[in-house]
């Protein structure tokens, strides 16, 4: 898969899933590929490869009822859904059939946090908090469209279940240089480098951090950036090493501010004794958000890019 693309740039994030289970289904006879319903990316498999493509309709239950039953002769599946329905709807399934079995399923879901313009029913706030709970789950937030080929491939070699995050997926924003990128199991990156605070973020929220970062920088402020993509298990050497560093903490998630990322970095620092100079968390607040795009519902809730900059100027000047 050729794709030239360079930071800043926009592309789809669902382009790449396609065009990577294709070359992954060529390379891997074992390799199958279901949705409940949620397909149009996944053509070019169903049409290379129709005997290993499966599409149950909208029941995500009975479609990681499959995945499972399929992955436990052998195969490795990959699901794609949204969210919403793959994290709540089919959760017994995640548990029982998948974790339970420790079985190759990688689960990749569309709609992360209020991105989705759905409303309540289509908001994906809780799923980080369901999906690392489970005994065996790998838990990812992807920010780069094109490190989903990364973990995809990666995944191939990987034992257990996976869950892979993303936003809408349709115009993702290439946060890494393509000859610098290096993303692995248990990882995190560093997006921008600063010296006085680190922002702790992940998926979409990478490129807002990003983006407060350099407005902050004309305040005088120099903020790190650090994208948490691997959730579970989670950078902790990078944690500490942006605590002992920059000392002042914000967590950025587009997900309930307890139960996600935040959550486990606190969880961190209370078992490691580890006491940064301040810490904070953005997110969704204890709501069911109505109809709106991403960035509509970020201002609503205070944690755009406006809100994590008036916070630093606060907290810093």
């Amino acid at each position: 898969m050729a794709i030239t693309l360079n930071f800043g740039d926009f592309f789809s994030g669902r382009s790449v899933i396609g065009d990577t289970v294709l070359e992954l289904g060529a390379k891997h006879d074992n390799l199958w590929v279901l949705t409940p319903d949620i397909g149009g990316a996944l053509g070019g498999y169903k049409k290379e490869f129709p005997d290993r493509f499966v599409d149950v309709g909208i029941a995500e239950a009975n479609c990681l009822g499959v995945a499972a039953g399929l992955a436990l002769e052998g195969n490795i599946c990959i699901v794609m859904g949204m969210i919403p329905f793959l994290s709540m709807r089919a959760t017994e399934q995640v548990r029982t059939d998948i974790c339970y079995q420790n079985l190759n399923v990688r689960i990749i879901g569309t709609g992360g946090g209020l991105t989705s313009g759905g409303g309540s029913t289509h908001n994906a706030m809780e799923d980080i908090a369901i999906m690392k709970s489970f005994v065996n789950m790998t838990v990812f937030s992807i920010s780069d469209p094109l490190m989903i080929r990364d973990i995809l491939i990666l995944s191939m070699e990987h034992q257990g279940p996976m869950f892979m995050r993303l936003a809408e997926g349709k115009k993702d924003r290439v946060m890494y240089e393509q000859d610098a990128r290096s993303f692995g199991i248990g990882r995190g990156a560093i997006a921008r480098e600063g010296k006085d605070a680190t922002i702790f973020c992940h998926g979409e929220m990478v490129g807002e951090a990003y983006d407060a970062a350099e407005i902050l920088k004309g305040e005088g402020i120099d903020v790190r950036v650090a994208d948490m993509y691997c959730i579970k298990p989670v950078d902790e050497e990078l944690i500490k090493k942006c605590v002992d560093e920059t000392g002042n903490v914000l967590v950025l998630e587009d997900h309930l501010m307890y139960g996600g990322l935040a959550s486990t970095i606190s969880d961190f620092f209370v078992d490691n004794k580890v006491v940064p100079k301040t810490f904070k968390r953005l997110g969704i607040p204890q709501v069911y958000a109505g109809f709106g795009s991403g960035p509509e519902q970020r201002k609503k809730y205070g944690y755009d890019v406006t809100a994590v900059v008036d916070y630093f100027k606060k907290t810093l000047k």
